[in-house]
């Protein structure tokens, strides 16, 4: 676990920094650089101490030891100038390893500042060199600040979903395992961190270990994510990280080698023009993302399993049909988790999902489990502040249970029969188009909106001359307002929609972000324009109206407005037959007054509790007033 000493030790060489290395990937750059000279200067020592010999500065690069570049008899430009040479020259020194070679080619000190670099200096002595987790885990720390390679659709990913992925995949001690777009390493990382605490009631042995770590390889197309994750996974332990520079969709050097299993995070991002990928492809694509899973899809071992996020588009796009019918129609695919868009904020707020890949558990049911989180422990802002909402946890079970071959569900989770995608000509994995093979609902009568709502299409004639107001609906359940008054010849069209009080009213897009609301008498006679649908809302069907508005308000109708919503990043529609297909609990009318009244209370409960803390806060700031007065 990251201790906060070391997370402000790693805070504070940035600080010192950033006035001179605004960049942070030329930060992490110097902090690596500097941390690698650090730790061969206590290996030296240890091996002094020990009574052997320096292995490192040694044979002409003595003067370049850690302990003399901080000798406080050296001026500030002495010691400037003497770092600024032994980076530059530590490539070529043939007493290191090869892994610090690699670090070191090309790097150099990028500003020219005495007093920074003696800081900078000071703060990384204060790092010593073992294998322990506190080291890794602060590397780790120190590459978050990474962020993304936007222009090549790489974006770091969360810590929560890689260490998800890995439980869910559950790679053994003896499986070999592989990242074809690897970063940082964190998904290689975190499969050795699951086996290893698999392992703590029978500690792998010597052999073992250096068998999982030759097991565990990773490729990156980017030099510099090469250098970053092999310094990731040798402060983790790997002597020999297997790391290496390749380019997984235009070579054919590897395209031989198979795993037991595969973790990744692919780019999402197609440079224009698109990927010019060999011939051994079974789906032919200029798309990254649809070559990588299929990549994927192919390099697995017989019995091999796999967790790959992957974008919206991979989902419901028709240039991704091949490889939907491929994961179907081949028994691979067994799930599909959809998670919240805003996970990988705030480099990106990309849709994304997670594909997970098992042929046996695949083989052994005709249904896919498809589940949603809309909660992963943290809100969805640029900040992606700690929340106490996680559907992660109770979705993990779940999908364990399936590894198992038990059944488990919640309202969150749905299974569809594989006959039933098959039978869609776009073989699309929009599970809200899908009928749900496993009721979780079996305890209440339900009934179908199509039932409860029906679609105003009023219209009334626009004359130049009038002016007309316009209605529009805030997000996270704020409610209907009018926009600003606009003349009837920008509306662009004769005839318009209206809305009368007591109506539904939905936004197409926003829907399944709570941008709905009934239209209160104020707003009656507004025009909508084509981005909204009005419902009349039927009152021969046993529903009471309160009882209603409590639905409609509710988590769970958003989560209905989140099935029945189609499309790629922030243009996410409305499918209508789906969204009038699904079903809302009808409970007997007695029942449904019972709710109400329950509710009420509550409400009133949580109101009175409310004017009570207003109170005492108030008077709080009284007492804490008097003080001033005296």
């Amino acid at each position: 676990m990251l201790t906060q000493e070391t997370k402000r030790k790693i805070d504070s060489a940035r600080n010192i920094l950033v006035g001179k290395v605004p960049d942070p990937k030329a930060q992490v750059e110097q902090i690596t650089t500097a941390l690698i000279y650090k730790f061969m200067d206590d290996m030296d020592k240890e091996a002094i101490e020990l009574g052997g010999k320096a292995r490192f500065f040694t044979k002409g690069f003595e003067k370049y030891a850690w302990t003399k570049l901080l000798d406080q008899k050296l001026g500030g430009h002495e010691r400037l100038e003497l770092y600024g040479e032994a980076v530059a020259k530590m490539s070529q020194n043939p007493h290191i390893p090869q892994l610090f070679r690699d670090i070191f080619k090309d790097a150099f000190l990028p500003y020219r500042s005495p007093e920074t670099l003696t800081l900078f200096l000071k703060e990384i002595n204060g790092f010593t060199y073992d294998h322990s987790e506190d080291l890794g885990n602060a590397f780790e720390y120190l590459l978050s600040i990474l962020g993304s390679q936007g222009d090549a659709g790489q974006f770091r990913t969360p810590r929560h979903i890689i260490d998800f992925i890995a439980e869910v995949v559950d790679p053994k001690k003896g499986d070999t395992i592989l990242d074809p777009a690897c970063g940082t390493a964190g998904f290689l990382i975190s499969a050795y961190k699951h086996i290893l605490k698999q392992q703590k009631d029978r500690p792998l042995t010597p052999d073992e270990k250096k068998k999982l770590m030759n097991n565990l390889v990773g490729y990156d197309i980017s030099p510099d994510m090469v250098k970053l994750s092999k310094v990731n996974m040798y402060l983790h332990g790997f002597a020999e990280p297997k790391i290496f520079e390749y380019d997984t969709l235009s070579s054919e050097e590897k395209w031989d080698e198979m795993y037991d299993v595969i973790m990744a995070n692919p780019p999402f991002m197609t440079p224009k023009g698109g990927i010019t990928p060999h011939q051994r492809f079974s789906i032919q694509s200029s798309k990254a993302e649809i070559l990588f899973v299929d990549y994927i899809l192919d390099h697995l071992n017989l019995s091999g399993r796999a967790g790959v996020i992957v974008p919206e588009g991979i989902i419901f796009d028709t240039k991704a049909k091949a490889l939907r019918k491929k994961l179907i129609d081949n028994n691979y695919l067994w799930a599909v988790l959809s998670l919240p868009q805003g996970v990988f904020n705030p480099y990106t707020d990309a849709k994304t999902n997670i594909l997970f890949i098992d042929k046996n558990i695949a083989k052994k049911s005709d249904e896919i489990i498809f589940a949603e989180v809309l909660f992963d422990g943290f809100d969805l802002g640029l900040q992606r502040n700690s929340i106490s909402k996680n559907d992660l946890p109770e979705i993990q079970k779940i999908l364990l249970a399936r590894t198992e071959g038990k059944k488990a569900g919640n309202t969150q989770t749905r299974l569809i029969k594989k006959s039933d995608i098959a039978k869609n000509k776009n073989y699309d994995f929009f599970f809200g188009r899908y009928e749900n093979s496993q009721n979780t609902r079996t305890h209440v009568n339900s009934i179908s909106l199509r039932n409860v709502l029906v679609r105003n299409k009023t219209q009334i004639e626009i004359k130049d001359s009038k002016k007309y107001k316009r209605v529009t609906i805030k997000m996270h359940g704020k409610g209907i307002c009018l926009r600003d008054e606009v003349l009837g010849e920008k509306i662009g069209t004769k005839k318009q929609f209206t809305v009368s009080e007591g109506q539904l009213l939905l936004s197409k897009i926003d829907a399944r972000n709570g941008a709905f609301g009934i239209v209160p008498e104020e707003i009656e006679g507004a025009i909508i324009t084509g981005n909204f649908w009005a419902y009349d809302i039927k009152t021969d069907v046993g529903l009471d109206n309160n009882y209603l508005n409590y639905l409609l308000f509710s988590d769970e109708f958003k989560k209905i407005c989140t099935l029945s919503s189609a499309g790629v990043t922030n243009r996410r529609y409305l499918d209508e037959k789906i969204f009038l297909d699904q079903k809302i609990p009808l409970p007997p009318i007695e029942e449904q007054q019972k709710i109400i009244k329950e509710i009420q209370e509550k409400k009133k409960f949580i109101s009175e509790y409310s004017q009570k803390i207003e109170t005492l806060k108030t008077e709080t700031e009284g007492i804490i007033g008097k003080l001033w007065k005296y």
